[in-house]
């Protein structure tokens, strides 16, 4: 899974918050094409034949680290940034395996290969441990929470998810786009 382009521009002076100004190859949200679903806050991470890894970021040029599987074939030009994926072998994993190990209930036959997001209480980002406020570390297929009722526009999105409490929203178009945005992106 590469790196997700933004639905605005952003104001890299300043605030680095978004601007009313859709990001060029984003367009297609603004035109109504995609499905709108939940962005969950928690750890990226990739089920590919029966083995479990996590989201890894080589940034502004460090070496990524042995077995790294790159989600793209190199950098992006402009941010430097290299996301791909390593194994979940590690003790820092472990909220990762018990996640995966609980889902064997939706999945008996093994979780099928796809993306996903780990959230629960002891996953979080630089905004705190635990914001989807879980009892236990779960599972989510990317893409499985559609929002029907999402705005397509900046003023109708800053106020939609003003009230939600949701991290933000991937847009997942038919040929495998993906465009996203954040609550925290929105100038409050």
């Amino acid at each position: 899974m590469k790196k997700i382009i933004s639905l605005f521009q952003r104001n890299h002076e300043g605030n680095r918050k978004v601007r009313d100004e859709v990001v060029p190859d984003a367009q297609w949200v603004l035109d109504g094409e995609g499905k709108a679903t939940r962005k969950w806050d928690g750890l990226a991470v990739m089920v590919k034949d029966g083995s479990v890894f996590k989201r890894y970021d080589a940034k502004a040029g460090r070496t990524p680290p042995a077995g790294f599987i790159p989600a793209q074939p190199g950098p992006d030009p402009v941010s430097g940034h290299w996301p791909g994926w390593v194994a979940t072998d590690g003790p820092d994993s472990r909220y990762i395996r018990e996640a995966v190990d609980a889902a064997v209930v939706r999945y008996p036959q093994g979780v099928p290969d796809g993306t996903y997001e780990v959230c629960g209480p002891r996953i979080g980002t630089r905004h705190g441990a635990n914001p989807e406020n879980l009892t236990e570390h779960v599972l989510i297929p990317h893409g499985e929470d559609v929002l029907a009722d999402a705005p397509r526009n900046f003023a109708g999105l800053m106020a939609y998810l003003r009230d939600k409490p949701i991290e933000g929203i991937v847009w997942h178009h038919a040929d495998g786009r993906m465009v996203k945005i954040k609550k925290a992106d929105f100038p409050f």
